[in-house]
């Protein structure tokens, strides 16, 4: 029987995400007791070795055993470059584990959306966020075509507030004739404070993979949560 107030775990390579992925948990899912285990050379060392070598795998998967075996009910990796791991910790723990952003896709898909653009501001970001979104394609909507856009703007990473970051992934996908989407994924999680500024310029719903986990894991873990404001449309 879970608890009234489940632990969920995160774990993150960056403090900008935990940040963002707190808020996001504070919103969404605030009956959550959550644990953050932060390990800042996840990255670095990844780019380091080229890539997930065997022993950074190990790193990872002892990393999300300390948090299992310290009660957490639900786990969420907020680091994409380790969300190939997860299809191992699957069948090592039966409690949901999520990637950083599969939520978000999942979401995306579900609805009726026929023309779903991705934004980011750094160029690895895109192809990693096209992969898991086709991948999912047949799984989740294998009768309905999706038309995926890109819009990449990297000056929205320097940019001055939340407006800016917005007004700079707006031109970026207007530029790239996405100007027609029917819903906008941030493919990236420091994107997330300009969601709702995006959402007002363009007028349609725009995604963030923390906030589409955090109810995910809400509603996996069947916590009854109070009534709240949609946050996604405009």
């Amino acid at each position: 029987m879970l608890e009234p107030r489940p632990l969920v775990a995160m774990i993150h390579a960056v403090p900008s995400g935990a940040h963002i992925a707190q808020q996001a948990f504070a919103r969404e899912f605030p009956e959550a007791r959550v644990w953050n285990v932060l390990d800042d050379r996840l990255l670095d060392d990844a780019r380091s070795a080229g890539g997930l070598t065997a022993s950074l795998r190990r790193r990872m998967l002892r990393l999300i055993g300390h948090v299992m075996d310290g009660g957490a009910q639900g786990l969420l990796l907020t680091c994409s470059s380790y969300g190939e791991v997860v299809e191992t910790a699957r069948t090592l723990w039966k409690v949901p584990v999520l990637k950083s952003d599969e939520a978000m896709f999942k979401a995306a898909l579900a609805g009726p959306y026929r023309r779903i653009a991705v934004v980011a501001s750094t160029p690895p970001a895109v192809p990693a966020a096209v992969a898991q979104l086709q991948a999912l394609v047949s799984a989740v909507r294998p009768d309905r075509p999706v038309n995926i856009v890109t819009a990449l703007n990297e000056e929205a990473a320097a940019a001055d507030g939340a407006e800016d970051t917005a007004r700079h992934l707006a031109a970026a996908l207007y530029a790239a004739g996405g100007g027609d989407t029917d819903m906008v994924l941030l493919a990236q999680y420091s994107l997330t404070p300009a969601r709702d500024a995006l959402a007002e310029l363009l007028g349609v719903p725009v995604l963030d993979g923390a906030g589409a986990a955090a109810r995910e894991l809400r509603d996996l873990l069947a916590v009854p949560a109070p009534e709240r404001a949609e946050v996604v449309a405009p």
